[in-house]
């Protein structure tokens, strides 16, 4: 039996942590791993969190007023809430410098699928073009992450973007604003999907609508923004719960792994400092980079700087641009809103463009629970006057997230700048000739959103800063000749041969769909594959 040290507790560093430890070698998996805080009153649905807690405005929007969303120009129309803070705190030994990228990075136990909204769609063939392995070679790997996490969906035209899994729950009932959608598509179909290559239907989410495992199905509390206390959506920590029962698993929570040590194209430890600042070695047999596109690329660079002085960049950061478009579904106002219900998106559309890896992909949130002042605030009208008009528009309200795809361009990178002292700061530079694809898409998506009752109100659809949407990817790009800082189609580093990354650094495309469910799926094929090499 072989012993494996897997770097990061996100959903890549568990599910091939798990996958290793089903092929009978031992895992050792370091992380900084900050941990979640308890839910509070875990029976309450979300009106009664507002009346049973002590101190409600605490909770919902900090003690320090953490959650209130100011206006500004690219500010999102909802934040991340105070409950998810401990998602992206940062060690003081981690810096960063940006230009023209704004990242979100974890370093807490489970990483950023803590906080995401669990959108899974796998990729097709199209969007796999650039990667040395299609579907077929990933589909087994996208069933398996079916079956160890649950994902609801429905057969409907989102098909054609995304393969149909067998293995996935119903999901639940749709809200009233929701429905209202699907319903006006279902009788505008053919216009929106000849006119404008429009398609819409329910999302793909990985959330349980029934009992999995030791988690709950969802029961419409309502508190999906804050956490959902039945674990009904899917977070890594829940796996990493199960792999804490394995014997063959040992989890180090509290260590910021700093480099890599090796001899020729050898791994031979990897060196991390505790939060005391003692430095600690650990070894294995082989070592697998799961913290994160952007954290894994800092190992690998601080590695070889630590060796050789030298400091290099990585080309190639992928983002999805991110638009985010508020809505007025006129055939909703003034209707009652309900609360309890699932919080996140229950609908999903897709765009054909003229190549189809380039589709534009999308999620629609209707505003429920959500916190209100960040749509208050941006109406053009005093505040008393906003708030009556939220409250007549409230069940009326939704929000279109639109993303779209990325390639990998050598102005984008990933470097280290060392600092004075000790160590180096984790350095992104990035910029993007996207202006027409955002027109386009925007253009689109007002007119099927029209053409479905809503209307966009002039000046409010927002272009996310690159960086928001949180898919990084391109780092280290998977390919099949063997070049410096590049990996194999198994992933394996052509560096260092005992070296195997799981995250997404080695997608050398990214499409538009949100990535966690390809990230797994991979991760699982990445460590089935060094299992193989590790085996006598």
């Amino acid at each position: 039996m072989s012993t494996v040290l897997v770097v990061g507790s996100g959903p890549s560093g568990v599910h091939f942590a798990q996958t290793v430890l089903d092929r009978g070698h031992s895992v050792v998996m370091l992380d900084v791993g900050h941990e979640k805080p308890a839910a509070l009153l875990p029976e309450a649905d979300f009106d009664g969190l507002k009346e049973g807690l002590d101190d409600p405005a605490r909770y919902f929007l900090g003690a320090r007023g953490e959650g209130v969303v100011f206006p500004a120009e690219r500010s999102k129309y909802f934040a991340l809430p105070p409950s998810k803070d401990y998602v992206f705190a940062a060690p003081k030994e981690f810096t960063l410098a940006t230009s023209g990228f704004q990242p979100l990075i974890s370093f807490a136990t489970g990483g950023l699928a803590e906080a995401w909204t669990a959108g899974v769609y796998p990729l097709n063939d199209y969007e796999l073009a650039d990667f040395p392995v299609d579907y077929r070679a990933l589909e087994p790997y996208y069933a398996t992450v079916v079956r160890r996490i649950g994902m609801t969906a429905r057969r409907d035209d989102l098909e054609r973007f995304s393969p149909w899994l067998d293995g996935y729950m119903d999901p639940v009932a749709a809200d009233p604003h929701s429905a209202r959608l699907l319903e006006r598509y279902l009788r505008h179909r053919a216009y929106l999907n000849r006119e404008l290559g429009f398609y819409l239907g329910r999302s793909r989410v990985g959330m349980i609508s029934r009992d999995h495992d030791d988690r709950g199905g969802c029961d419409k509390l309502g508190r999906c923004l804050w956490g959902c206390p039945r674990q009904s959506l899917y977070a890594p920590s829940s796996t990493l719960r199960i792999l804490q029962r394995h014997p063959g698993f040992r989890y180090v929570r509290g260590m910021y792994v700093t480099h890599f040590n090796y001899d020729g194209d050898v791994v031979s430890g990897v060196v991390a400092s505790d939060r005391a600042g003692n430095v600690h070695r650990f070894t294995a047999d082989g070592y697998a980079l799961a913290a994160g596109v952007l954290c894994s690329s800092k190992i690998f660079l601080d590695s070889i700087f630590e060796r050789t002085g030298q400091v290099h960049e990585l080309g190639g950061l992928m983002d999805n641009r991110q638009i985010m478009m508020p809505f007025l579904s006129l055939g909703a106002l003034g209707r009652p809103v309900s609360t309890r219900s699932y919080q996140l998106h229950q609908v999903a559309l897709g765009i054909e463009r003229s190549r189809p890896e380039e589709y534009v992909h999308g999620q629609i949130t209707t505003l429920k629970a959500a916190s209100v002042h960040p749509v208050v605030q941006n109406l053009p009208l005093d505040l008393r006057s906003a708030l009556g008009v939220f409250r007549m528009a409230h069940a009326a309200l939704g929000a279109a997230n639109l993303w779209l795809h990325d390639r990998r361009d050598a102005r984008n990178v990933v470097s280290i700048r060392p600092r004075e002292g000790e160590g180096t700061e984790l350095v992104l530079r990035y910029s993007s000739d996207d202006e027409a694809r955002v027109t386009d898409a925007i253009r689109v998506a007002k007119r099927a959103l029209g053409k479905l009752g809503c209307i966009v109100p002039p000046g409010m659809t927002k272009v996310l800063e690159s960086g928001s949407s949180v898919h990084y990817a391109g780092t280290i790009p998977m390919q099949r000749a063997a070049r410096p800082f590049t990996c194999a189609t198994d992933c394996r580093s052509h560096d260092f041969r005992n070296l195997y990354f799981a995250d997404g650094a080695t997608f050398p495309f990214l499409p538009a769909k949100n990535l966690t469910f390809t990230l797994m799926a991979n991760a699982i094929r990445v460590a089935e594959s060094m299992s193989r090499a590790l085996s006598p």
